[in-house]
C-alpha cells in the first residue's frame, strides 16, 4: 500500500518484491479491507495477492534466526551475585542488547 498525496489517493497492490520507502506492506485482509480518510479514492489491484519470490535478505534473516536459536545460554551466576553479574557485563536476547551504566 502507498499514498499519493496530492491526488488523495491510496493506491493497494501485490507485495513488492523489493523495498520502496513510502510503502507498507499489508496482510491480505486488512488489505482487502483497507479504508481511506474521507474525500480520499482508494484505488486496489484487481487479481490475486500473490506473494513475492524469496529474496537473499529473508535467506540471510532466517539463517541468522537458526544460528541465534541454536546458541546456547549462557551461564547463569549464583543466587546471590546476579545483580553483581547484570551490572558488570553487557546482555544480549535476540536482537536487543542491555547496555551497563557507567559507574
Amino acid at each position: 500500500m502507498t499514498y499519493v498525496y496530492n491526488e488523495s489517493t491510496a493506491v493497494v497492490g501485490p507485495l513488492a518484491a523489493f523495498a520502496e520507502p513510502h510503502t507498507y506492506d499489508l496482510c491480505e485482509p486488512h488489505a482487502r479491507s483497507l479504508t481511506a480518510p474521507r474525500g480520499w479514492d482508494v484505488v486496489r489491484h484487481e487479481g490475486e495477492f500473490e506473494a513475492p519470490p524469496p529474496t537473499t535478505d529473508d535467506l540471510v534473516a532466517l539463517a541468522e534466526a537458526v544460528r541465534e536459536a541454536a546458541r546456547p545460554a549462557p551461564p547463569r551466576p549464583p543466587e546471590g551475585d546476579q545483580d553483581l553479574h547484570q551490572a558488570q557485563h553487557t546482555g544480549r536476547r535476540g536482537h536487543l542488547r542491555v547496555i551497563p551504566p557507567n559507574h
